[in-house]
């Protein structure tokens, strides 16, 4: 019997005792490694890569959309813009456009650094 991973087994520990705000920032960082991986599997004319690192993107911002909280107005905005980076990643995916994907790394690691200001600020406050 093979010996499992130990680099996964540590990735699992993490997912399994983080904090919610580490986690969201964790699945920011996943988006956004997917979103340069797929770009530059774009740039070296591998599209079959390209599309399985677009679909793992898509999937993070699918769990994204899939855990708002609708009651809050603010979950309403987010739902939108995780369906427009959602759709612009099925348009890249199938255009092979690297302008798209860069237009939704943008986006991404400015919500990724909103959240991680918010997630210190709470935490500095003794709100977390």
């Amino acid at each position: 019997m093979a010996l499992p991973n130990p680099y996964l087994q540590y990735q699992q520990q993490q997912v399994y005792t983080s904090p919610q705000d580490k986690l969201l920032i964790m699945l920011y960082d996943g988006a956004i490694k997917f979103c340069h991986q797929a770009k530059r599997a774009m740039q070296n004319k591998e599209t079959e890569e390209a599309h399985i690192f677009i679909i793992k993107a898509e999937k993070i911002i699918e769990e994204f959309m899939d855990t708002l909280d609708m009651k809050y107005e603010v979950a309403h905005k987010l739902y939108a813009l995780y369906e427009y980076m959602h759709r612009r990643l099925v348009e890249a995916n199938i255009k092979k456009d690297t302008v798209i994907i860069d237009e939704v790394l943008d986006f991404l690691s400015d919500l990724r650094r909103t959240w991680a200001e918010a997630a210190a600020k709470a935490k500095k406050e003794g709100k977390v």
